[in-house]
């Protein structure tokens, strides 16, 4: 994905480099801070691979970026700005409506009609009470709902859909989003086949692999239910394309109304609000990339 991006990048007249660094792998935030910075890049501009507004999605990738500057000894040096949340990119939910068209004439190949299908439109769980704070105020959910019901009415209108999510994780006794995608497959009632949609990931990983194509298609074989996985946006050209559109927009300096989205409320913003989806659970962090600490 980084090498696509950069050669989009160039091949639309903006030849930047292309950076990578990871949270929790090597190259970490601060490898990737040093290396610009080495190279004589002091203005970043960052892209979460997270479509959405949420705690761990967004204002946790701007904590690490203030932690990266502080631990490299750059801050007040190297500046880090970032893309919008994309959720609603035309280019980030094209795959996802393909994705979906191409799972529903396979189930029909198989011999199964559209009202007996269920689409179960996948992202990772988050706690209650973050989801409850993400983007000013279910920021979270209400983004995936919105994306689901473009890419359904895009897709495949008659068939029966509904979010689910996977992935949970913390102590058992704390409030997560539900239900669970094993949950919803194990209720499905009236249906001989379910379509998993990985709505909330960007790329295969092990929480695609292991939670959907292990563990979710163990659980619907085990129910007698024919199954398929979507693909992820991965390195599909529209989303590649999406990507560098979100570059442009911030170079450009693109006002609201030219910018593409294809659900409500359009163009998400740039700057974060002071406190936006802060984790009240572990106290405030100082933030950067266009949030007031």
């Amino acid at each position: 994905l980084r090498a696509a991006l950069e050669a989009r990048l160039a091949q639309r007249g903006l030849p930047l480099p292309v950076l990578w660094g990871n949270r929790n792998w090597t190259p970490y935030l601060n490898d990737a801070v040093v290396q610009a910075f080495q190279c004589g890049l002091t203005r970043l501009l960052a892209i979460p691979t997270s479509a959405y507004s949420s705690y761990s999605s967004c204002r946790q990738y701007r904590e690490d970026w203030a932690d990266a500057l502080e631990d490299s000894g750059l801050a007040g040096i190297v500046t880090i700005d970032k893309v919008r949340p994309f959720f609603n990119h035309p280019g980030f939910v094209q795959p996802f409506v393909e994705g979906v068209r191409d799972a529903v004439a396979a189930a029909e190949a198989d011999g199964l009609s559209r009202d007996q299908l269920e689409v179960l439109f996948t992202t990772h769980s988050i706690p209650t009470a973050d989801a409850a704070l993400s983007g000013g105020g279910d920021a979270y959910a209400e983004q995936h709902r919105a994306v689901a019901e473009y890419v359904m009415a895009q897709a495949a209108p008659e068939v029966a859909w509904q979010l689910v999510y996977q992935s949970r994780s913390g102590p058992p006794h704390q409030p997560w989003l539900e239900p669970d995608v094993n949950d919803a497959i194990q209720a499905v009632r009236g249906r001989r086949g379910v379509i998993l949609v990985p709505l909330g990931f960007v790329s295969d990983h092990m929480e695609v692999m292991w939670d959907l194509d292990t563990e979710a298609v163990e659980t619907a074989a085990e129910a007698g239910l024919w199954v398929r996985r979507t693909p992820t946006p991965g390195v599909h050209p529209a989303f590649v394309d999406a990507l560098a559109d979100l570059v442009a927009e911030r170079v450009e300096g693109r006002p609201a109304d030219q910018r593409a989205a294809v659900t409500a409320p359009g163009p998400w913003y740039d700057v974060c609000r002071p406190g936006c989806c802060e984790n009240k659970r572990l106290g405030f962090k100082p933030a950067i990339a266009g949030l007031a600490p």
